[in-house]
């Protein structure tokens, strides 16, 4: 079933229209990858001691929960390529994958709880419920009552990074989802790395090359500052660039681009 299931979400990836720039063929994204991990793993009620007691577990969202299948969907080459040369705004290709990728994203949600509800499963979307929340104030900043990102860190896709995204072995620029199911799966995660362990800043002092990408120094050797980074991302820049590129939300990537992390994990490079 573990095989099915991941074969599933790589033919939708690949072959869904949803997946396509609205105006060429190209993907937004490339092959994913999949990683699952037990609803009972002790790191969810971790999780609420780390982020707080907002973060829900797998079976508070779903009582019986089993399983948590979570994926990455690494961004194309061409739109990586795209926003490199960029030093102040994002490129209209990153922008349209951030936005018109993220609705795919949400389809790929949909879709796999569906599939696993037609064999008689139960599932649910975290991200997708209309219990999830973004919460501005809490102990550590602007959080949510699911991550994405640590989700996929709980399921050994990847560990976090200065600019606290998520470095996988497919790089720092992606995007991420996740799915809740009462159908019990065969974890893939087997001893988890440390939380920061491909980042090269926390690996061995040699890299903070997002620091420089930043332009609004949303990042230091300090870490994130999320409010910051967040009133660039979602007023200035949207204020700037949604009409002209078409998009309701822009995001930015450029800490994720023209970086040593952009498409591997650069410590084991």
């Amino acid at each position: 079933m573990e095989e099915l299931l991941c074969s599933e979400i790589v033919r939708f990836v690949r072959e869904e229209p949803g997946n396509r720039f609205p105006d060429r063929e190209q993907h937004y994204f490339d092959q994913p990858l999949v990683g699952l991990v037990s609803a009972d793993d002790p790191i969810w009620l971790q999780y609420q001691q780390v982020i707080g007691p907002f973060h829900r577990t797998p079976e508070q969202l779903l009582p019986g929960a089993a399983t948590v299948i979570s994926w990455v969907l690494p961004i194309t080459r061409s739109t990586r390529e795209s926003n490199r040369s960029q030093t102040e705004v994002p490129s209209r290709a990153w922008s349209q994958t951030r936005s018109f990728g993220d609705r795919f994203n949400a389809d790929l949600r949909r879709h796999l709880v569906a599939w696993l509800q037609q064999r008689g499963h139960r599932a649910l979307a975290p991200q997708l419920d209309p219990n999830w929340q973004e919460l501005a104030d809490t102990p550590v900043g602007i959080a949510s009552t699911w991550s994405e990102r640590h989700a996929a860190y709980a399921a050994g896709l990847g560990t976090f990074s200065l600019n606290d995204a998520l470095i996988t072995p497919r790089g720092i620029a992606h995007r991420l989802g996740s799915v809740v199911t009462d159908l019990p799966l065969v974890p893939t995660v087997g001893e988890r790395p440390g939380v920061y362990d491909y980042c090269l800043h926390y690996h061995n002092g040699s890299c903070g090359a997002c620091i420089g990408r930043c332009p609004v120094a949303a990042i230091s050797r300090q870490g994130h500052d999320k409010p910051r980074c967040g009133i660039y991302v979602y007023t200035t820049l949207t204020g700037l660039l949604a009409e002209r590129y078409q998009v309701p939300i822009t995001g930015c990537g450029l800490c994720q681009t023209r970086v040593p992390c952009e498409e591997r994990n650069p410590v084991t490079r």
